[in-house]
């Protein structure tokens, strides 16, 4: 089994690992810090270097339990023991949308009592849509003032692992149906909490505290019906 050193090492940006399988361009190592596409945050990419040549790390996918790493050509070997780099900038600013959306989500679950039904990050901004009847661009603003008010009280943000009895016992633990179906199948639930403020289960990539989240900024707002507002935030 792979160790996924971004469960518990989200600032990793380099790593060493040996080579475990190779299919044409798709490797397997045996531990890894690049983050596979899921949860609706993408992919790391970046560099794998095997002391004679690099290779562009271009997709980063789970298939079961193992994490599948495409690179640009064929080259490397089973047994290859390679060094890893990470595209840092891309990786953090995954971080810093991820827990701004995490804020977005606890404050519409706990002020509003409604539910943010997905989300979606890329590289230059994330997207939101929200179960809040009512909600029109002006509570929007609201949202996002309170996360930003939360951003600014410069909480702790942990990785923590729990039984799947203990999970069991918390509410709103899993926020979703899949989410809560999900849990059921785990033996060990990893939570994201923001301390102070929130605790939920996720499988992504987190900043340390909530100031490095940064400036959270409207860019769109739209009303697809009653019970789906979308938003898109940028960060500065």
């Amino acid at each position: 089994m792979v160790d996924k050193l971004y469960l518990e090492h989200m600032y990793m940006k380099s790593f060493k690992a040996k080579v475990i399988a190779v299919e044409k361009s798709e490797i397997l190592l045996d531990k890894t810090a690049f983050y596979p596409t899921g949860g609706g945050q993408p992919c790391d990419t970046g560099t794998i270097n095997t002391g004679h040549a690099t290779y562009n790390v271009v997709e980063v996918i789970k298939k079961g339990d193992d994490v599948v790493h495409r690179i640009d050509r064929e080259g490397i070997m089973v047994g290859d023991e390679v060094s890893c780099d990470l595209d840092w900038k891309k990786r953090y600013m995954h971080m810093r949308f991820h827990t701004a959306l995490h804020i977005l989500d606890g404050v519409v679950s706990k002020k509003h009592n409604g539910l943010m039904t997905g989300g979606q990050i890329y590289d230059d901004k994330a997207r939101a849509d929200f179960d809040v009847p009512g909600l029109d661009r002006e509570g929007v603003l609201g949202l996002i003032n309170a996360a930003q008010a939360i951003v600014d009280e410069g909480h702790a943000v942990e990785a923590k692992f729990m039984s799947n009895d203990e999970a069991s016992k918390i509410t709103n633990l899993a926020r979703t149906a899949p989410g809560e179906e999900l849990m059921k199948s785990m033996a060990s639930v990893r939570i994201i909490d923001i301390v102070g403020f929130d605790f939920q289960m996720d499988g992504g990539t987190h900043v340390a505290n909530t100031k490095e989240v940064g400036k959270i900024s409207l860019l769109k707002y739209e009303n697809k019906g009653s019970h789906n507002k979308r938003i898109e935030i940028s960060l500065e």
